[in-house]
């Protein structure tokens, strides 16, 4: 069975300098007609980090040091716009596994939840003390603690929150509902079985 539990993280960041940075440059809408999320980390920022003709330009994503990295340390009001579900699916399937911010806009956090990505917040002062250790050694890694909630790595360790609803389900894997639905398969049968017009529906 697939551990679902987030309680530690850890992996080299992306310092991504900027405030309000929205989910249409997260990820375009024209990408929006694909019919799954599968290619979705093709078109994280993509266009940021391409020209019209696919051309890489100077972008944070395109910097060879930040290659594989795993957190994200962004601004505030992260992911505000609209409401799109494919902003967080093209930040995992790009690599990132958990986004470390002053703020982020509501839905894009609880999106960040739905599929096991931690959304965590720290203050202006720290964030801005991340981007700088982390652009001045971008191969340190850092490790994200929900059960302590510190972010600790080049010999600091910072504060960061969460709203305590999300960090259970987090910690305790229950953010993940089609697991929880499985797990709990027998209970869901024995209600079955007591209404009547649920009989032979497994």
């Amino acid at each position: 069975m697939i551990d679902t539990k987030r309680v530690r993280l850890s992996g080299t960041a992306i310092p991504m300098i900027g405030n309000d940075i929205d989910t249409d440059r997260i990820v375009p809408a024209r990408f929006l007609k694909e019919l799954t999320f599968k290619k979705m980390g093709d078109y994280f920022f993509y266009d940021s980090r391409f020209d019209t003709h696919g051309n890489p330009l100077p972008h944070i994503l395109n910097d060879p040091r930040y290659q594989g990295a795993s957190l994200l340390i962004v601004g505030k009001n992260f992911g505000c716009g609209s409401s799109r579900e494919h902003a967080p699916q093209a930040m995992m399937r790009y690599g990132i596994q958990a986004v470390i911010g002053i703020s982020f806009a509501d839905i894009f956090a609880g999106n960040c939840q739905a599929i096991g990505i931690p959304a965590v917040v720290a203050s202006s002062e720290d964030i801005a003390g991340l981007i700088e250790a982390i652009s001045e050694h971008p191969s340190s890694v850092w490790q994200l603690d929900l059960a302590t909630k510190t972010v600790v790595g080049e010999k600091r360790s910072i504060a960061i929150d969460v709203p305590e609803s999300r960090r259970q389900a987090l910690i305790t894997g229950t953010w993940d509902s089609t697991a929880l639905l499985q797990a709990n398969r027998g209970l869901i049968q024995d209600v079955a079985n007591r209404l009547p017009y649920c009989q032979d529906f497994f």
